[in-house]
């Protein structure tokens, strides 16, 4: 074996705790083994405030980053730096020693920063005459930009863009606007409308027709309509939109179901006849309480035992903590079937495996009359 003359760095107490040693998925090593065979950026950025626990985002997906104790210190060294010291050529230099390594795990974006940001900034039909071009509105509030939520918000370019659409985020010239519901379920069923008055096909619809024909008979402006039609279909090449009908017909039974929260819940059948009424007959019969699953409970309040009713729940309002969320989860049940509990955990689950896990660490899994049912291991009290 050869023979190294070992020396510390002349620089130790400079550079002491400024390495870090990163233990990288399968997944990334890949990524960067690519990236240098085609010298393309692979564009790996940390983010996150002093505040936050740091994660890693490649172009396309998150990782959170957590600290693991070695049980052997390592020694990183290098070849000797270029100073006047007098080393000897082939001296290998320590340049700090480390007890831990960064493991990173995939995460789902934490957006909680962007809904904050964003609250009391809803975009509707009183908007269109703003003048866009101020950094401060009227009331002094200053404008969030797209800018800076891509360096803010810990999630990849590609999840934020997709947060985005889920959320409803409108993005005129850079600001960043959460669309009104009630004018969004406007802006849809006036879309409905004009396919039928305009008799163009929802799956080849021209999409200069139909942004025209909103922002002449309805004064919406082109730049909204184009964003909401891209959200709820897709712009394909000659400049035709094809409608996702089953987004477009969940958006309208949200619309609906809105207006029926814990004190005033709504009659299944008569929400589904509302549902239909406000889909028209072509889309009808594509209406199915499945499209709404993890926005709304199901149950008999007291005083109505005879009929099944609705009560607006949505998942998004609820904590992403999954601590805090399990726990405002046995607070509203103290009890929940398993494919009633699920649709309220997949935006905090990376997939499938995950939530099986927050489910064990979680839950308690019991049976009753043949049924799995899923209660509190911890006590939750209000």
């Amino acid at each position: 074996m050869p023979d190294f003359d070992l020396h510390f760095s002349p620089f130790s107490t400079d550079e002491a705790a400024s390495y870090k040693l990163i233990e990288l998925p399968s997944e990334l090593v890949g990524l960067l083994e690519n990236a240098i065979q085609s010298s393309d950026p692979l564009g790996l950025v940390i983010k996150g405030d002093p505040t936050e626990d740091a994660v890693l985002c490649t172009r396309d997906k998150t990782y959170s980053i957590r600290t693991v104790n070695l049980s052997n210190t390592l020694l990183v060294v290098t070849p000797p730096p270029d100073t006047e010291f007098n080393f000897a050529e082939d001296a290998v230099v320590i340049r700090d020693q480390l007890n831990e390594i960064l493991e990173l795990a995939p995460a789902v974006p934490r957006i909680s920063k962007l809904v904050g940001r964003l609250r009391g900034r809803e975009y509707d039909e009183t908007n269109e005459e703003d003048d866009e071009d101020e950094e401060v509105d009227s009331d002094g509030s200053s404008r969030y930009t797209y800018t800076q939520a891509r360096e803010e918000i810990q999630a990849s370019d590609a999840e934020l863009d997709v947060c985005l659409k889920q959320k409803r985020i409108l993005i005129i010239k850079d600001e960043l606007r959460p669309i009104s519901p009630s004018y969004l379920n406007n802006i849809l069923e006036l879309t409905l409308n004009v396919l039928v008055s305009e008799s163009l096909s929802h799956s080849a619809a021209s999409l200069d027709r139909l942004t025209s024909a909103l922002a002449g008979d309805h004064g919406i402006s082109r730049v909204v309509s184009a964003q909401v039609l891209a959200w709820f279909g897709e712009i394909q090449a000659g400049g035709k939109w094809k409608m996702n009908e089953d987004e477009v017909i969940k958006e309208l039974g949200l619309g609906i179901l809105r207006e029926h929260k814990n004190d005033d819940p709504i009659e299944k059948g008569a929400f589904v006849a509302k549902w239909k009424l406000a889909v028209g007959d072509t889309f009808a019969d594509r209406v199915s309480l499945n499209l709404l699953a993890g926005n709304y409970l199901e149950g008999r309040p007291v005083g109505r035992i005879e009929h099944e009713y609705l009560t607006y729940f949505p998942s998004s309002t609820l904590p992403t903590d999954p601590a805090a969320r399990f726990a405002d989860l046995f607070l509203t049940r103290t009890k929940w079937r398993v494919e009633d509990i699920t649709p309220f955990l997949s935006d905090i689950a990376v997939n499938n495996k995950e939530r099986d896990k927050l489910l064990l660490k979680y839950c308690r899994a019991i049976s009753e009359s043949g049924a799995v049912w899923y209660t509190a291991r911890a006590q939750y009290n209000g």
